[in-house]
């Protein structure tokens, strides 16, 4: 496979250009420059925070601890007393914030500094620190209100968004947002640095999650994103939908194999899933799809974002909302909203994956795609992730370090780009190859036997795709692509194949009864179909039983 690989390479153009790489873990220049900021009074929070620093050599005097509230919600005194004065202060002591005291206090109660810049790449807080400011309704009458378009009627917002102006210092109003000075600039100048503190956030349903952020970045610079892509259009909001179409055509781009659902959108429960590297999708209030079967795990360094007023709502529930789910079942980052931002003043997704794929950690991406501070939207992940940071013909060459259900994966990527070259001939000697090489890649036999399918060459692809049915079991992100076998080999005369293919899927005890049903139907036609009548009667039987569950738990 090396010698194709090397012509495709050329042919696609990988052996130039790439994104420099950034060594993993330790020894990042710009870890010195992160602080950490935890809840003394949460010992979980503590540990989170030591375990980044370990993990990506952040200078541990860099973690700051303070007593704060052991809940999600706060209200404007308590984040002032408990969290914005106590980091300030010692931002300004350390000289982290670079600023000489006033001795005075702005309408909001914020200690006045005179601020002329900061030092810090990132400020992470930990799961501990408060999650969002309720609304003040005194504040709200006394407090300076903003005299420009954009004055709101709430001052509810995220704790870290607010924390990104610490390098301004207080007078701003807290009845609007503040324009971001990052948005949209590729190349900031020092004066827009010197106004922001990137912030992102390590935190989920459980202290174990919120670690695994940090483990999946990591784990993912070494070996390269590995996955498909998945992009869902399902808001009615034409802007949101545009923004979402770009995305399509940046994954495209980037050569990754991808699922790209048009409005209405939406993934159903049994719609292809596996490995989802990238996931942009709207506009369902709690996850839901293939994302909410039972056991569903992102590959490691996902990223993942689902536009929602409020998918940061809480970040402590693995059911509720989108980022808590996400970050809950594997994902290493995700954007989110904690109460109501308006779509014209969250994160662009669009913005968010370029800046990704030219190389930008995972904070500069955030904050590029971000309109607005002292407003609502998180991040949520390690801020110095580089999901880019490995070049495609890196990945290509350590196929054999990556899980065996992952190394097709890359594979994929390259026969697309070779697409994009004109040169689809090349795409399929490539996936030859890769199969001698590699036999049990499933999803490589997948993609050429599809070609070979719409080719016209029914036999090959069903020859291609028979050893498929010799795979024991599928793991819960695989049953969508499972099923699509099952339809392949069907369509190429292969209904035993098939059928066997079936019976390794319904190997799987926890499959939600409503599409086990319908997965049976199909598996009883296609028993038929290969004249296995005891099987086919076995299914009618299951099928009867699932139905008469269905019907008396509707009755319920």
């Amino acid at each position: 496979m090396r010698r194709i690989l090397a012509s495709a390479f050329l042919a696609a153009g990988l052996l130039a250009g790439a994104i420099p790489g950034r060594a993993a873990g330790a020894g990042d220049p710009a870890a010195s420059r992160v602080v950490i900021v935890a809840n003394l009074d949460d010992p979980d929070s503590v540990a989170i925070a030591r375990h980044y620093a370990a993990a990506r050599g952040v200078p541990p005097e860099n973690i700051l601890a303070f007593a704060m509230p052991p809940v999600e919600t706060i209200t404007w005194s308590q984040f002032i007393a408990t969290v914005w004065g106590p980091l300030q202060d010692e931002l300004v002591a350390r000289r982290w914030i670079i600023a000489a005291a006033t001795g005075r206090a702005d309408g909001v109660g914020r200690r006045e500094y005179a601020i002329s810049g900061h030092r810090m790449a990132a400020l992470v807080v930990c799961r501990g620190v408060p999650l969002k400011i309720e609304n003040d309704a005194v504040r709200m009458a006394t407090a300076p209100h903003a005299a420009t378009e954009g004055r709101f009627g709430t001052n509810a917002g995220a704790v870290d968004s607010e924390l990104s102006l610490l390098a301004v210092g207080g007078g701003y109003a807290i009845d609007s947002y503040v324009p971001n000075p990052l948005f949209g600039k590729s190349d900031p100048g020092p004066a827009d640095r010197a106004r922001v503190v990137e912030v992102a956030r390590l935190d989920g349903p459980t202290a174990a999650d919120a670690n695994a952020l940090v483990d999946g970045a990591i784990a993912a610079e070494r070996s390269g994103l590995v996955g498909r892509a998945y992009v869902v259009m399902g808001g009615g909001v034409p802007l949101g939908n545009r923004w979402l179409g770009t995305v399509a055509d940046e994954v495209r781009a980037l050569g990754f194999d991808a699922t790209i659902v048009p409005p209405p959108g939406g993934l159903a429960a049994g719609a292809r899933a596996d490995a989802p590297a990238l996931y942009f999708g709207w506009h369902d209030s709690d996850l839901g799809g293939p994302f909410s079967l039972p056991g569903f795990r992102f590959p490691p360094g996902a990223i993942a974002m689902h536009i929602h007023s409020y998918s940061a709502a809480t970040l402590r529930s693995a059911g509720s909302g989108w980022c808590g789910p996400l970050v809950a079942r594997g994902a290493a980052a995700t954007l989110g909203n904690v109460y109501e931002p308006y779509l014209h003043l969250t994160h662009r997704p669009d913005l968010f994956l370029a800046a990704l794929a030219h190389g930008e950690d995972l904070a500069d991406a955030a904050y590029y795609a971000l309109p607005a501070l002292s407003w609502q939207s998180i991040l949520v992940g390690d801020p110095l992730y580089r999901p880019f940071a490995l070049p495609l013909r890196v990945q290509l060459r350590e196929l054999d370090t990556l899980p065996p259900a992952l190394a097709g994966y890359p594979v994929l990527r390259l026969m697309h780009l070779l697409d994009a070259e004109g040169r689809p001939g090349d795409a399929i000697l490539v996936a030859r190859s890769a199969l001698r090489e590699r036999p049990g890649a499933l999803v490589v036999r997948v993609e050429l036997a599809s070609r070979l399918t719409r080719k016209g060459a029914t036999a090959e692809a069903g020859a291609v795709l028979a050893p498929a049915a010799r795979i024991g079991s599928f793991s819960t992100d695989q049953w969508g692509l499972a099923h699509d076998v099952t339809v392949l080999l069907r369509q190429t005369g292969r209904e035993g194949d098939a059928v066997s293919v079936y019976r390794h899927l319904f190997s799987a005890a926890d499959i939600p009864v409503e599409l086990r049903a319908k997965w049976l139907v199909e598996a009883k036609d296609t028993a038929l179909a290969a004249k296995d009548a005891a099987q086919a009667q076995a299914w009618t039987n299951e099928l009867a039983e699932l139905k008469n569950r269905i019907a008396e738990s509707g009755k319920q």
